[in-house]
């Protein structure tokens, strides 16, 4: 019989971060949407229950989690805030979890710990301006001149971009071998030869820092190459199959929230003298949401619970990602549909999770991305 329940332990750390959210993270999430306001305020509160290291061992500064607690997380998280959510999300499963995986100790002591312990945070920069879901068309380029690296180019769309402490930089390292040649580096904010371009101003995660980045004659050490020379490509494949849990659990969190506040409208709104639940309309509407709901939630902790086995859940991650999105899309539409005319109004929240879900369908690769990817491993 396959169980499931959440164990004990879960069940409180899911309600130790629910009340959490409610109480520390839901109160100014308006706020900070409208004014695209970074929640540096709630940077030490997050490092304090250890989600800025939610995978990362506990001698590195984290809580140990597996990837099941993390989308456990995400989802309560996203109920409140999309926002802080994909800061969550993205400081955890990219920069610091390629950085763990992948870099040597001194890395994992010098960068990791206090990437785990919320000190830092990170950014993780892969796509530029010519180059998204095709990386190997990469203009970033890393030469090595004596005991250095030198990268020149840009990126864009980067989480956390302005303010972040320790940066994962991807960069060709031989452009004639395309995606085979391509390396990444750790470099520290304030090295010189590396700026802040443009912050971006978004349709939703508008709280979330995105900008471009730019690297003239960017100087660093030799050692600053994490993994293998030419082999990075591969490495950030295995953190984007990390990653779209994830977003697939940030998704979920989005359309519950869209769900639960149209139920309790529905409950409360009138027309034609009764409560506009009793119309069968907007009972299919409702019925409709929470089918997919919790059909995207099985799919993310299905994909969680392979990669915390140590199985292959490539696949697993691109089905939850791609259908935890879309159903986030139709849940967070649906709820606007509900609201109707308020709906449309920020007085409600119900449109910054419409606008927030969207990032979902696009972030850590594409709803096309994830279709390509599930139909490779099918055929192969």
């Amino acid at each position: 019989m396959i169980d499931f329940d959440l164990t004990e332990e879960q069940k409180l750390l899911q309600q130790t971060i629910r009340e959490f959210a409610a109480a520390k993270i839901a109160p100014g999430a308006s706020e900070r949407d409208e004014t695209m306001r970074f929640p540096h305020e709630l940077i030490p509160q997050l490092a304090a229950l250890k989600l800025l290291g939610i995978a990362i061992p506990e001698q590195y500064g984290g809580a140990g989690l597996g990837a099941m607690e993390a989308a456990i997380i995400l989802e309560e998280i996203a109920r409140v805030d999309g926002a802080t959510a994909l800061i969550v999300a993205s400081h955890n499963s990219l920069c610091t979890m390629h950085l763990y995986r992948f870099g040597n100790e001194a890395q994992r002591q010098r960068y990791v710990v206090p990437l785990a312990k919320g000190e830092k945070l990170g950014a993780w920069a892969l796509t530029e301006p010519g180059s998204g879901s095709d990386a190997a068309a990469m203009e970033t380029s890393a030469a090595l001149q004596g005991d250095h690296w030198v990268l020149n180019g840009s990126k864009l769309f980067i989480t956390q971009g302005s303010v972040a402490g320790v940066y994962v930089i991807t960069a060709s390292t031989d452009r004639s071998q395309g995606m085979r040649g391509i390396s990444a580096f750790v470099v520290e904010a304030g090295t010189p030869g590396l700026t802040v371009g443009k912050v971006e101003k978004k349709l939703g995660v508008r709280a979330s820092d995105t900008a471009a980045l730019h690297f003239d004659q960017l100087k660093i050490p030799k050692e600053n190459l994490i993994g293998t020379l030419h082999r990075g490509f591969d490495d950030v494949l295995q953190i984007l199959d990390g990653g779209r849990i994830g977003i697939g659990a940030m998704a979920v969190g989005l359309a519950r929230a869209a769900l639960e506040d149209s139920i309790q409208y529905a409950k409360e709104r009138e027309q034609f003298g009764k409560p506009i639940g009793d119309f069968q309309a907007i009972q299919w509407k409702l019925s409709d949401m929470a089918t997919e709901i919790d059909a995207a939630r099985l799919l993310v902790y299905r994909a969680a619970l392979l990669k915390d086995a140590g199985e292959e859940y490539k696949q697993a991650a691109s089905e939850a990602k791609l259908f935890a999105s879309e159903a986030a899309m139709r849940a967070t539409t649906q709820a606007i549909q509900i609201h109707g005319g308020s709906g449309y109004l920020k007085d409600y929240p119900v449109e910054r999770y419409f606008r927030d879900a969207k990032l979902c369908e696009i972030g850590e690769g594409t709803s096309e991305i994830q279709r390509k990817v599930i139909a490779k491993t099918l055929l192969e």
